[in-house]
């Protein structure tokens, strides 16, 4: 295995990928933010293209920007300048209707926190999102058990959160993504509230998303693990990118 080392041009330009048009692509991305009377600069000029049924890596330190450019991607904020395109489609054009329509279709998101209803079971869980789509019962149920079966957990699919252990509520918000048989899933530390025993577990299903399923995986972390594992690692420092690493044959 050989990794190249890419560093980003001064200009701005973007860093080149594998081969095939990118699922993702970001344009000189600025955000700034106002704190305490200063305006942040979370994001700084970044340009990055992201390749379809790879996995990769958006790392750094707290405070780097990482959350925040992952939260741009997914048109949750708006750029301050700079352009995103998902699946062709550019968020600087679309309306907020457009936008929700573009992440409940494409997107599946993977959180640190989990993300689960309290109140509601594993099964009950990965249906919400279906249900929003208006998706028919039958269906809905057929893609819950493949769901559930595929992160091994048919078994659990009637407890609720405070039942399952944190590895297991995990696989459950993984179910919830795939249950919805996205292109792309963003995953904001996904292993960050786990110990490094599950966190492997969970870094295996996701490899598996992308090897078995051709999923697009773009995961924010700072956990050593997901670095070693991604196909392409970026790493961001004070809202720039300032290196890539492209995990070669």
């Amino acid at each position: 295995m050989t990794v190249k080392v890419v560093n980003p041009a001064p200009n701005g330009a973007h860093v080149p990928t594998p081969e095939g048009d990118p699922v993702i692509r970001v344009r000189n991305l600025d955000h700034f933010y106002h704190l305490e009377g200063e305006d942040i600069h979370a994001v700084n000029q970044v340009s990055l293209d992201f390749p379809a049924a790879h996995m990769s890596a958006i790392v750094g330190r707290s405070g780097s920007g990482k959350t925040t450019l992952i939260n741009l991607i997914a048109g949750l904020d708006t750029p301050t300048r700079g352009d995103v395109w998902i699946m062709g489609k550019h968020l600087n054009t679309l309306d907020e209707k457009a936008r929700l329509k573009l992440r409940r279709e494409h997107l599946g998101f993977v959180f640190q926190s989990f993300g689960l209803l309290p109140l509601l079971t594993a099964a009950e869980n990965i249906s919400v999102p279906l249900r929003m789509r208006g998706m028919g019962r039958k269906e809905r149920e057929d893609r819950v058990a493949e769901a559930l079966e595929w992160v091994g957990l048919k078994r659990r699919a009637h407890h609720r959160p405070y039942e399952l252990s944190g590895g297991e509520q995990q696989r459950v918000a993984i179910a919830r993504a795939l249950a919805a048989r996205p292109e792309i899933i963003l995953a904001d530390e996904p292993t960050g509230q786990l110990d490094s025993q599950t966190g492997r577990r969970i870094l295996d299903l996701l490899r598996r998303l992308v090897a078995e399923r051709g999923v697009t995986l773009l995961v924010v972390s700072h956990d050593p693990m997901v670095m070693a594992e991604a196909d392409i690692v970026h790493e961001l420092r004070d809202g720039k990118l300032i290196e890539t690493r492209i995990k070669g044959g």
